[in-house]
């Protein structure tokens, strides 16, 4: 314990969501759902589409009502059994996929849209603003003679005129070209950060969360099966298909048998698994490595590598940053893909040796 004068300082969450649920037709789409966010703290809701993530947001923000739970903003419930206060109260800035500009009104129009102040305040605060999102000197142009960049700019812009507390983003930039999505979705962040609010980031794209977010919340079929920081929720997954949402896999299946799993890499250890047990062993295409010094020439693996496996070459394709390899192993049939850094491509039939990382590989039962 800590005495209280050396207590850490821990920041006080601004957004806390409690057990909420939300149910449609008598399905649960949103089911007993937990997170909390501090200040300039950004945390990505992450799942497929059909998850629960929109409707997760659309509570937070007041659109929808929670069947159950509670949401508190700064400590204050906004919603919760018998309170819902509405949107326009909460102090929730929202941005979506379609930037929801108003046509009819200019830039500077549109960021101050929602800004409740005097007519010098609000004019100060729009052109701080542009002038903060790279668009000073927009001000009188109108959304139609924008880039889609351009438009999301204005969209962020109008969000953080009124200093939202929390700002709640659903999916912002998938309508951009992908040329521009890193640079404005780093700008973004940058922003965000600056202004001291918290963020909740509604995506799908695993690459977008670990881009973006101090955690990450990942969402299936209702639910937040796993929370952590991006490397945590990367490299210790809570199951198979929390491995193969952030990128491809290998699966080893084998039966454990006295704590051990025969592969085409020799026994593995399988602690926790009865006997007879199915089990699965996952390891991406990245932690394969194509050993050319074996067939009795090279050296002695070290432990962490394991035993050198046979395999031969299925296919092979160049994806420019790297090359994919595809192997049938000389053991029960399996097929395992590598990943290999640059050009490699080895023509189908040739026969080469695949090491692994143990370290890097993760069993699950079935």
């Amino acid at each position: 314990m800590f005495p209280l004068s050396s207590m850490p300082d821990v920041p006080a969450p601004r957004l806390e969501v409690s057990h909420i649920v939300r149910s449609f037709g008598g399905r649960r789409v949103v089911d007993d759902v937990s997170l909390s966010v501090a200040a300039g703290q950004v945390t990505c809701l992450l799942g497929p589409s059909g998850c629960g993530k929109s409707t997760t947001l659309r509570m937070i923000a007041g659109v929808e009502r929670v069947d159950a739970g509670e949401v508190r903003l700064d400590g204050v419930t906004v919603a919760g059994p018998g309170v819902h206060m509405p949107p326009e109260l909460r102090s929730v800035g929202l941005m979506f996929q379609d930037f929801a500009l108003f046509p009819h009104l200019t830039v500077a129009d549109n960021v101050g849209f929602g800004l409740r102040a005097d007519r010098a305040a609000k004019a100060r605060r729009i052109d701080e603003l542009l002038e903060k999102v790279d668009l000073s000197g927009f001000g009188r142009k109108h959304p139609h003679e924008l880039s889609g960049g351009e438009q999301q700019r204005v969209a962020l812009a109008r969000a953080l005129a009124p200093r939202p507390r929390v700002m709640l983003m659903d999916e912002p930039f998938s309508g951009l070209d992908n040329r521009l999505r890193d640079g404005i979705r780093d700008r973004t962040l940058e922003l965000l950060k600056e202004e001291g609010t918290a963020v909740l980031l509604v995506t799908h794209e695993p690459d977008e969360a670990m881009r973006m977010a101090d955690e990450i919340a990942l969402m299936r079929q209702g639910r937040i099966v796993q929370k952590g920081a991006p490397y945590n929720v990367y490299n210790a997954p809570v199951d198979k298909a929390a491995a193969a949402f952030f990128s491809d896999i290998n699966v080893i299946c084998g039966t454990s048998r006295g704590a051990l799993t025969a592969t085409p890499f020799g026994e593995f250890l399988t602690p926790g698994h009865r006997d007879g047990a199915e089990v699965e062993i996952v390891i991406r295409p990245q932690h394969l490595r194509i050993d050319f010094d074996r067939g009795g020439r090279g050296p002695n693996p070290t432990p962490e590598d394991g035993t050198p496996a046979r395999g031969t070459v299925l296919r092979s394709r160049y994806l420019g940053r790297e090359s994919l390899v595809d192997f049938a192993m000389d053991f029960e049939g399996a097929k395992l893909t590598a990943s290999v850094p640059g050009v490699f491509l080895p023509k189908p039939g040739t026969v080469l040796w695949l090491m692994i990382r143990r370290d890097r590989c993760f069993v699950f039962g079935v």
